[in-house]
């Protein structure tokens, strides 16, 4: 389930809440606040046979007002709702991930205040295991005011980053040892960078997989990436890390410098998403050569337009080409979003969270590319239909996701 914080109560903490000494790992829940529970999660029957997915970053409270349109300078205008719930990448990934169907983990740091007791018990009522996160006795727990615009459907975000920051010594080796335990696959949102890379060399060791989501240049950014076997890359990103000239030949340069990497997918919002899928094995040296670019105007072409639900389409195996950027043996793949109606479409905080969700899920449960890419633009399609990034986040049940989960 999850929470819905008092919102005076909450924005009242904001500016009284008390500041204390020290930081702890969180070993037991959190019982000192209580937070009014909506909607219903996925139960999952028995956690020990689900796959486990550890989540590494950013948590936060959201604080959502919509306006009837995006003020100008020096404007004073009245929001048309409030709403206050968690937030964050990596919480709302997490979140996502539990709801359908994984055991998920999730290690990050709030301050012992108000806001951060409701963060961590949001998360453990989606059955998200927060007890490897950390408590600081000091400082203030991360918070975002987002601004939604009815009229456009988009969203400002204001981000005021927690205090203090992660280090690495918040989490002793056997706390970390403890959190990777039986883990299938580590996410990272590459925040809290320091202590991310500590986590993420150790799952290398471990020899776990890692998915790094890669939103916008941050610091570690490629660090991370060198240590990645997934990517999933906001629409600018690509082209920004690479200097390529375009997003598949961006793909391309990606594969190239990150040879660890198996795929790379770059959202899109309401234009899909696209795929390149590393291929190894003795049939490349037979494949045919094609451009890159070329190729993804052809499966755009064959893309079925007269249908709203998410499709994909998929080349063959093919050694794909980058005027100036190299060769790489793969698969493309191009990946339609669900045409939401307006009359519909809320609120579009978090759907790249809610894509990465469901991309995780697909991981763990062994879903081809072919299924994955469908699925994941209808949880995050799913998720746009109400206020905030966690609000409309589906159960594995939701009938509407019920024909791309087979």
């Amino acid at each position: 389930m999850a929470a819905i914080f008092s919102t005076s109560a909450m924005l009242h903490s904001f500016i009284f809440a008390s500041s204390r000494k020290s930081s702890t790992p969180l070993t037991t829940t959190t019982s000192r606040f209580r937070a009014k529970m909506s909607s219903s999660a996925v139960t999952v029957t028995s956690l020990e046979s689900t796959p486990i997915v550890l989540g590494f970053g950013g948590v936060a409270v959201d604080l959502l007002a919509t306006v009837a349109a995006f003020p100008n300078p020096d404007d004073k205008i009245r929001s048309t709702s409030l709403k206050v719930q968690g937030g964050g990448n990596a919480g709302n990934a997490l979140t996502c991930a539990a709801r359908l169907g994984l055991n998920a983990r999730l290690i990050s740091k709030v301050a012992n205040d108000a806001q951060g007791r409701g963060i961590l018990e949001e998360l453990e009522a989606d059955s998200v295991d927060v007890s490897f996160s950390v408590v600081s006795e000091e400082g203030n727990s991360p918070f975002t005011y987002v601004i939604v615009d009815n009229q456009t459907k988009t969203r400002t975000c204001i981000h005021t980053p927690g205090s203090p920051p992660m280090i690495p010594n918040d989490i002793s080796n056997s706390t970390l040892l403890a959190a990777l335990a039986g883990v299938k696959l580590v996410y990272f949102d590459v925040r809290l960078p320091q202590t991310a890379l500590v986590v993420a060399h150790e799952a290398n060791r471990r020899r776990i997989p890692i998915l790094v989501d890669a939103e916008r240049p941050r610091e570690g950014l490629d660090d991370l990436l060198n240590l990645s076997d997934y990517v999933v890359c906001s629409a600018k990103l690509p082209e920004t890390w690479t200097g390529a000239p375009s997003v598949p030949g961006a793909l391309i340069s990606m594969l190239l410098r990150l040879p660890k990497v198996k795929f790379v997918i770059v959202t899109l919002g309401a234009d899909g998403c696209i795929m390149l899928e590393r291929s190894i094995g003795a049939e490349n040296d037979r494949a045919e050569e094609m451009d890159v670019d070329d190729l993804l105007e052809q499966l755009k072409r064959k893309a079925d337009s007269s249908t709203a639900d998410p499709t994909c389409i998929s080349s063959d195996v093919k050694r794909l080409q980058a005027k100036g950027i190299g060769v790489v043996c793969g698969k493309l793949l191009f990946g339609t979003a669900e045409k939401i109606p307006q009359s519909e479409l809320v609120d579009t905080t978090g759907a790249g969270d809610a894509f990465i969700g469901a991309v995780l899920y697909s991981i763990c449960t062994n879903k081809p590319p072919e299924q994955m890419l469908p699925f994941a633009a209808q949880v995050a399609a799913i998720s746009c239909r109400a206020l905030g990034a966690r609000a409309g986040l589906p159960c594995l049940t939701d009938p509407r996701l019920i024909p791309f989960s087979q």
